[in-house]
């Protein structure tokens, strides 16, 4: 089975982010399939324009030059995905042989390629839902014109409705595409997944983990990675660093990660005393390199903040990695994710609105070494289990086999 696969934030291991289109793609070529993946080039330098190719993993990748990354505005981030939109449109057409289309949102534009390669080439599309959109977006002020309003949503009932398949990350996300009139029958629930290849084997030491060898020693890690944007609320972690000075001072904060809101987060963190003190801030960096700081921290955050349509049905890459390291989850949110690690007992949430409470309790928590072993028993084994990379990419060949065979 030929596949065009088009996703606008495709990521390698050797860059930052989350990587779960390459992990499955690469298990569908492992399987037998072919993948044209098309993407854009994040790194791209301003200007640049037209296509390059590369394989990684036995994925054909086609990376469009188009610049992207977190500290854009709004208003840039919009020009971008209606910028690639276009040319994936083409490209995507162009692969002749295609079986199948699977387009993974965010943004809902993606659906747009998807959309014009299907009808030119008279073959289906299977859509995947990471977020809702454009629920999120309008819920959190960054769409406000009534017009972009209509079409957005618009956008958002032709993407499911025209499309064989929808595949979606959480149950809650599953019933917003239910709710719109699209059949139940043919939404299929594949949530995120871990990398335990990667976070559960020993990872070499980066430099940026040796640098911090003398301020971390043989204290607690408490670590924060991913994006420092809007709704990830980063900077209550500060204040919670602050209680914790007074509570247990030998435990420590990491946060992992670029975005917007670092410069905002580190002057709050230099204001409030703690930055160099028990809090590092540690550029983003490669999953390798992650993945022993994952190993050797005690215990991961996972934040968001805002109305519930944010964070409810989150599927957070940092929650699976953490487990896929054996490491306990503190999420800020009684999320979908959440009831995932209450139920099983590898996590819990904290109210970091409140900063002193939330302190003792993770205090509390890292300093409670049977429940943390135990945490690791039970973590790695939903990590090789139902939420491992191998059950999840063949539930998502059959999804894709099913739909370019026209099973209903």
């Amino acid at each position: 089975m030929n596949i065009v696969y088009l996703h606008q934030y495709f990521v390698t291991p050797d860059q930052a982010g989350g990587t779960r289109s390459y992990e499955l793609a690469r298990r569908l070529v492992a399987a037998g399939h072919r993948v044209d993946l098309i993407t854009t080039d994040q790194n791209a330098l301003p200007g640049a324009a037209g296509w390059r190719e590369s394989n990684e993993g036995g994925i054909r990748v086609h990376w469009a030059l188009v610049p992207y990354h977190n500290a854009m505005s709004f208003a840039q981030r919009v020009t971008a995905f209606v910028r690639f939109a276009v040319m994936a449109s083409r490209r995507a057409a162009a692969v002749k042989d295609a079986d199948v289309i699977f387009a993974t949102s965010t943004p809902l534009t993606i659906a747009i390629p998807a959309l014009y390669a299907s009808w030119r080439l008279r073959r289906p599309y299977v859509f995947e839902i990471r977020d809702v959109w454009p629920a999120v977006p309008i819920a959190i002020g960054a769409i406000r014109n009534p017009v972009l309003k209509f079409l957005a949503r618009r956008l958002e009932h032709m993407a499911y409705h025209r499309a064989s398949r929808v595949v979606a990350l959480a149950p809650g996300m599953g019933d917003e595409v239910r709710k719109t009139g699209y059949p139940a029958s043919r939404i299929t629930i594949i949530p995120n997944g871990c990398d335990h290849e990667l976070f559960g084997s020993e990872a070499a030491i980066p430099s940026s983990l040796v640098a911090a060898d003398g301020w971390l020693g043989q204290s607690p890690l408490i670590i924060f990675a991913g994006t420092l944007g809007m709704v990830n609320g980063v900077e209550r972690i500060v204040d919670v660093a602050a209680e914790m000075l007074e509570i247990d001072p030998d435990v420590r904060f990491a946060i992992l990660g670029s975005g917007r809101c670092r410069n905002q987060i580190a002057d709050h963190a230099r204001a409030r005393g703690v930055l160099d003190c028990n809090l590092l801030m540690v550029e983003a960096m490669p999953k390798h390199e992650l993945a022993a700081w994952l190993q050797r921290s005690t215990l991961s955050l996972a934040l968001f903040t805002g109305p519930a349509i944010v964070w409810k049905d989150s599927v957070q890459n940092k929650f699976f990695d953490a487990l896929a390291a054996g490491k306990p989850v503190v999420s800020s949110h009684d999320s979908w994710q959440n009831s995932i690690a209450v139920e099983h007992d590898v996590g819990f949430s904290v109210d970091f609105n409140e900063p002193a409470p939330a302190a003792a309790q993770l205090a509390l928590a890292v300093r409670d070494t049977d429940w943390l072993a135990g945490v690791k028993e039970r973590a790695v084994a939903l990590a090789t289990g139902p939420y491992s990379r191998d059950a999840q990419a063949q539930q998502l060949g059959k999804v894709l086999t099913d739909a370019a065979g026209g099973a209903s």
